[in-house]
């Protein structure tokens, strides 16, 4: 191993290790700083960069992934679902689409791609699913999917994906490339205030519309049942027992 080899692995060793502790805000340019370069362009990527990279990596996804039809009543719930969280995200437009797949996620990328998993949609009502979407569509706009992004890229980096050598951290990747990319985007876990103020942002988003957000309670009380409480998509603390709890105090409180 180089030395440069041995500085990128452990400033990424550094990212993995924020990653399965869920927190994600821990990260930060000095701890990559020696990794010899590619490591800390990575988490330098501008809001431009990190939307090209979105790009190619919800592509990757599409292709991975059965994505309904336009005229399935999957898609066209979702669109009314959709019709309520809005066309934007600061901005940027928003596209969303279902997977037909049996497992619970949902997540948005910096592009404005969002996407969700018709076994969500499958065990959540419209009030659940618009809760969780715009959870998902807070940490776009709070800048969380942005780092989430970062570590992603530093991570794939590490592991030989990404040229090192290359002056820009947005190249062309093969479809493994993309794929790793994707699969560390999609899997990224956030820290507990991080996924606080998410909730929060649907609940604010939700009340200023006039919506009632109390979906995000059962949305949560729902996932609190899978994996003994766990859930692929919301594994990181707080748990959902308590994150229910947050936001019926929220409720109770006329907030």
């Amino acid at each position: 191993m180089t030395i440069k080899s041995a500085c990128l692995a452990a400033a990424v060793a550094a990212s993995l290790t924020a990653c399965a502790n869920g927190d994600l805000s821990s990260l930060n340019s000095n701890a990559l700083m020696a990794s010899g370069g590619q490591a800390y362009k990575a988490m330098s990527l501008s809001a431009s960069d990190v939307k090209q990279l979105s790009d190619q990596a919800c592509q990757q996804e599409d292709k991975t992934h059965t994505v309904a039809a336009a005229n399935s009543k999957y898609q066209q719930r979702l669109n009314r679902i959709a019709s309520q969280l809005g066309n934007d995200i600061n901005g940027q437009p928003v596209n969303y689409k279902v997977y037909m797949t049996k497992d619970v996620n949902a997540w948005a990328m910096a592009n404005g791609c969002v996407r969700v998993y018709s076994g969500l949609m499958d065990m959540m009502n419209d009030d659940e699913v618009r809760g969780v979407v715009g959870h998902e569509m807070g940490h776009v706009a709070l800048g969380h999917t942005q780092r989430a992004m970062q570590v992603a890229y530093a991570t794939t980096a590490a592991r030989g994906l990404a040229g090192a050598s290359g002056n820009s951290v947005v190249a062309s990747l093969s479809n493994s490339q993309l794929g790793a990319l994707a699969e560390a985007l999609v899997n990224a876990q956030f820290s507990q205030s991080q996924e606080t103020a998410a909730d929060d942002y649907s609940f604010d988003a939700q009340k200023k519309k006039g919506q009632n957000p109390r979906g995000l309670v059962t949305a949560f009380q729902k996932l609190a049942k899978l994996d003994n409480g766990q859930s692929s998509m919301f594994s990181s603390h707080p748990s959902s027992p308590d994150r229910a709890q947050h936001i019926e105090q929220r409720i109770a409180n006329g907030q």
